[in-house]
């Protein structure tokens, strides 16, 4: 997961997405005023009903797994909690984990978040590591969801590998390069060599229509392909030395001040708009964004957009299944959390909707669905993700990770784009953000 669909995503990771989701997503239902929904697949009289809390869009639903384990255990019922943003749903759940009560039986829990659940709200998880073979994930996905004695508290969903998605129509129009291989080696080594690109799109954009949807999306994912984000291996605070930091910023600024930005906050209802009016031509896209871009295009979008390697390879998003040690059902939700996560099931989720599994046995077979392949232009998705999922260079996350990103996205990098403030005044508004969350 990542976003809503993750983002996911995750992925970040995506580590991930995460939502990622994503760090950061859609939901899959209609949002109610805070930012939730539920989608109740199923009950019945004399049943167990388990209920799954999740942000943005897992694709469990949409790929039929809930379905398909109703059928193969009658005797259960499953209720899916969504949220549409991650730092609306990890706020509560952290109330509800710490209270004891009101958890959902099974907690999505986004790569951004996980070394605070870990660290500090482990004792309120479920031992996993006790049931499964840990061998059928990623080394380091577990390792991200371990606790220093040892507890398993979560397991790996998706992992968010980064491309570029694009609109190769607008970019016909732009008269650009439109050939995914050719266009990715324009941009090769560099995010200021993507930025390049959208300088030319915007000399001859279609009306009504930018280069990119935010500069946040840009910061994200060039954050990604750094070695160095908010913490270090030991666990130290260096956001503010971070060279990986520093360099996605300056990039985030070189779009922020330009007018290549549809200046979209990502998630938002507005952006989701702006897929369907195919008001901006390009966004960096992690592999649990494919299916979220699909269903918030339409059938407009079919065949218009196509998907290119990024500039470097990056991460972003990837979420985690916990069993909260509150839940009712806790022998039920270990095993539906095994389940879903398991490969064969990482598989289903990424033929519908691409996210990309933690689980490498899966990752042989790989099939995205046909639709999907036709609607991106016939791309080549498993393989790109793939090659870019290769590479990721290893990250550390601190406690504070998700809510440090969202300072420097929501607060700084808005400051810039949609209030017109200097570079410098952003990133003092996003200084004294994080200070806050820090509580310096």
């Amino acid at each position: 997961m990542g976003t809503s669909t993750r983002r996911s995503r995750r992925l970040m990771a995506l580590a991930a997405v995460a939502a990622l989701t994503t760090g950061l997503l859609a939901g899959c239902s209609k949002d109610s005023d805070d930012g939730s929904s539920n989608s109740n697949d199923g009950g019945g009289s004399g049943k167990t009903t388990l209920t799954i809390g999740t942000f943005g869009v897992f694709g469990y639903k949409q790929a039929g797994l809930y379905d398909e384990y109703m059928k193969l255990h009658p005797d259960i019922s499953i209720k899916e909690n969504v949220t549409t943003r991650t730092d609306v749903y990890w706020p509560k759940v952290l109330t509800r984990l710490q209270a004891g009560s009101g958890t959902d039986d099974i907690q999505a829990i986004e790569v951004g978040n996980i070394t605070e659940a870990v660290q500090t709200q482990g004792s309120k998880f479920v031992d996993l590591g006790k049931d499964v073979d840990k061998s059928q994930w990623l080394d380091w996905k577990n390792a991200q969801a371990t606790t220093e004695d040892g507890k398993l508290i979560g397991l790996g969903t998706d992992v968010g590998p980064m491309a570029i998605c694009y609109r190769k129509d607008l970019f016909a129009k732009a008269g650009l390069e439109t050939d995914r291989t050719k266009l990715a080696a324009e941009w090769k080594g560099d995010w200021a060599k993507y930025v390049d690109v959208g300088k030319e799109y915007m000399k001859k954009a279609p009306k009504g229509t930018k280069f990119v949807d935010s500069a946040s999306s840009v910061y994200n994912a060039a954050l990604g392909g750094g070695t160095e984000r908010y913490y270090d291996k030991d666990g130290n605070v260096i956001w503010d030395k971070s060279d990986g930091v520093k360099k996605a910023w300056d990039v985030a600024m070189s779009v922020a001040t330009s007018n290549m930005s549809a200046k979209l906050k990502q998630f938002d209802p507005t952006w989701d708009q702006g897929y369907a009016k195919a008001s901006f031509a390009t966004v960096a896209c992690p592999a649990w964004m494919i299916g979220y871009i699909e269903q918030k295009s339409g059938a407009s979008g079919k065949g218009n957009w196509d998907v290119a390697a990024a500039p470097t390879a990056s991460n972003w998003g990837g979420s985690f299944l916990g069993v909260p040690t509150a839940s009712k059902h806790q022998k039920e939700a270990v095993a539906l959390a095994k389940w879903l996560t398991a490969p064969e099931q990482q598989a289903k989720v990424f033929a519908k909707q691409a996210s990309f599994p933690s689980t490498p046995s899966a990752y042989a077979n790989l099939k995205p669905a046909a639709d999907t392949t036709a609607y991106f232009s016939n791309a080549p998705i498993t393989q790109i993700f793939a090659d870019s999922a290769k590479t990721i260079p290893v990250q550390y996350f601190g406690i504070k990770d998700q809510p440090i990103n969202t300072a420097i996205t929501d607060v700084g990098i808005l400051q810039v784009e949609q209030k017109g403030k200097t570079p410098a005044q952003g990133w003092d508004a996003a200084t004294a953000e994080v200070k806050d969350v820090l509580g310096q």
